[in-house]
């Protein structure tokens, strides 16, 4: 049981700071446009198949610094050249274009890659457990994982907190024409925070791709769960998706790793159903509802609680 637990907090905790790799640039982007940008995951595929490609050709470490910047260069590229003009027609309009703007980037890795998921590994120098809990070895790789996660969390943090650069992004987010007034060109920051946003993504991709499935549809997989942390968290809130990603992954891993039914765990609070064609529903697995355990949080904290948990604006 101490095993499960241990282990179970471990990864819950490292697939929560993955999530909010990519929740946090997609909160920032929010905040700043007023645009939820439904091509947000697309980048952290990108982030997963630009690293399996330059890895293949100079190494894991060359692909951890030059895929997100490669990625991030692009996301700078779409807001300059292209949500840029759509923000004119309004919010309608930006949600279609970075909606299709998913669909082409998808099509495009997989006429590239392939559908077939691709072979990226771990890299050689982090191909060892690192430690053993009651028998069972944790692979070093995802303690960097979660090393790496945190150390971009705390960067972000002090970024945005103690630099003269972040003051003046959270200035652009709330006044961007007193922050234009005092020289600062904010359509430039708006490109640069968005392309860091989608870098941050592909960061994301880049240490996850080799522990996870690196394939065409991983961003259809991944952008729902992400537009849930976003919302649970509060539209804006960097704190709130913070809060969130954990709580999400915490959720869903311990969800995954029980074994139990529904009946074995509320059986107790429930009502005989041996006999009702509810049996059917009453024995489902704690692990076969896992999927939908963040989407059962969403619907609670939009009934509860529009604004989310630490927004300041309702969803």
């Amino acid at each position: 049981m101490l095993e499960l637990v241990v282990i179970s907090t471990l990864n819950g905790v490292l697939y929560g700071m993955l999530l909010f790799l990519m929740a946090s640039g997609l909160t920032v982007i929010f905040s700043m446009l007023g645009v939820l940008n439904f091509a947000h995951a697309s980048f952290y595929m990108l982030g997963a198949f630009f690293g399996f490609q330059i890895s293949r050709w100079f190494g894991f470490w060359p692909a951890l610094i030059f895929a997100p910047l490669l990625a991030g260069a692009i996301g700078a590229a779409v807001e300059r050249f292209g949500l840029r003009r759509v923000h004119r027609n309004g919010h309608v309009a930006e949600l279609l274009f970075t909606f299709g703007l998913a669909f082409a980037i998808e099509e495009i890795v997989s006429i590239i890659w392939g559908k077939v998921p691709v072979d990226f590994r771990p890299p050689a120098l982090l191909d060892f457990p690192a430690f053993t809990i009651f028998s069972t070895n944790y692979p070093a790789y995802k303690m960097f994982m979660l090393a790496i996660s945190i150390v971009i969390f705390i960067g972000l943090l002090l970024v945005l907190k103690r630099t003269r650069i972040g003051l003046i992004v959270q200035a652009a987010l709330t006044h961007p024409h007193m922050v234009g007034h005092l020289g600062h060109n904010v359509e430039r920051i708006f490109m640069l925070v968005f392309g860091v946003g989608t870098a941050l993504a592909a960061v994301a991709g880049v240490i996850a791709g080799p522990s996870l499935v690196t394939q065409s549809n991983m961003a259809a997989m991944l952008g729902p769960i992400l537009f849930v942390v976003v919302v649970v968290g509060g539209l804006g809130s960097l704190p709130g998706a913070f809060i969130a990603s954990l709580l999400i992954g915490l959720v869903q891993t311990f969800a995954v790793s029980v074994n139990g039914s529904l009946a074995s765990v509320f059986g107790p609070l429930g009502p005989d159903l041996a006999q009702s064609w509810l049996s059917d529903i009453w024995n489902v697995t704690i692990a076969q509802i896992a999927p939908i355990m963040p989407y059962l949080l969403l619907v609670l904290i939009l009934i509860f609680r529009p604004m989310g948990l630490l927004g300041t604006r309702e969803t």
